[in-house]
């Protein structure tokens, strides 16, 4: 009897999609966070009878055979790309992707990552860094006698100084896009590096070659659909408990067979 392990699969199966979203749930406040998905594919199959194979000496061919499933497996956790809402903060530094891109930010180690998470930070130098202190591309630093700061659409990032009229230019931040944003691998902290499956980076100012623009003193919400996701977790729930009665009928059945005298 397969059934045990079929259902076995099932429920772990759910409960993969239950962990899921409860990490969509616990990041309703991430900023710039984008919910999950879980993808699932059913397994091999066994093939007791192949669909056309011949049933009897005369040529008739079976039409659809017999063929049993073994159950299911995750095939995916799928990103769902969307926009978040733009809360209104005032920060000079807070900073909301209006379309697509990512901010460059570069690691400890020298290689670059990628976030949405528009929350920067100056270090007591000036230099611009997201909330781990990663420096921001390409690489801005910020005088301290600067007595406000405005960062336009396009990224340019201006300093207005007391003895002065006119503005200062500090540098442009740039932005990257991927052909497959989905292939990202998250590594927490809102990083993300690119990966073969993501494509190398597509490096240009906000605004140009289809990336988003810059809004500053705006940060973009997570796009966490709280309706949505309790909705998953009742289907979740559902399907395991469902899986959990297969087991149980399965367990009857072999406890009958034992039984027979």
């Amino acid at each position: 009897m397969k059934a045990l392990q079929i259902a076995a699969t099932g429920m772990a199966a759910q409960q993969m999609r239950v962990d899921v979203v409860a990490n969509n749930l616990a990041n309703m406040s991430t900023t710039g966070y984008n919910a999950r998905r879980a993808d699932f594919a059913d397994l091999h199959y066994q093939q007791l009878a192949r669909p056309g194979a011949l049933s009897a000496n005369d040529g008739t061919m079976l039409p659809t055979g017999v063929q049993i499933g073994l159950g299911v497996r995750p095939a995916a956790v799928s990103v769902i790309l969307s926009q978040g809402s733009l809360t209104q903060t005032g920060g000079d530094l807070d900073l909301a992707i209006e379309g697509q891109g990512y901010l460059e930010v570069t690691l400890p180690g020298g290689s670059a990552a990628y976030t949405r998470d528009g929350a920067l930070k100056r270090t007591g130098e000036g230099l611009i860094v997201d909330s781990q202190g990663n420096p921001v591309s390409p690489g801005i630093t910020i005088p301290s006698d600067a007595r406000a700061l405005s960062i336009t659409a396009g990224g340019d990032v201006y300093a207005y100084f007391a003895d002065r009229v006119e503005p200062e230019l500090l540098g442009t931040l740039s932005m990257a896009g991927f052909a497959n944003e989905k292939g990202l691998e998250a590594m927490g902290s809102n990083l993300f590096v690119e990966t073969e499956a993501s494509g190398p980076p597509l490096q240009a100012t906000p605004g140009q070659n289809g990336l988003g623009t810059l809004r500053q003193g705006y940060l973009e919400e997570s796009s966490v659909d709280a309706v949505r996701e309790v909705t998953e977790l009742i289907k979740a729930q559902r399907g395991y408990e469902l899986n959990a009665k297969v087991i149980t009928a399965a367990d009857q059945m072999l406890s009958a067979t034992t039984q027979v005298r």
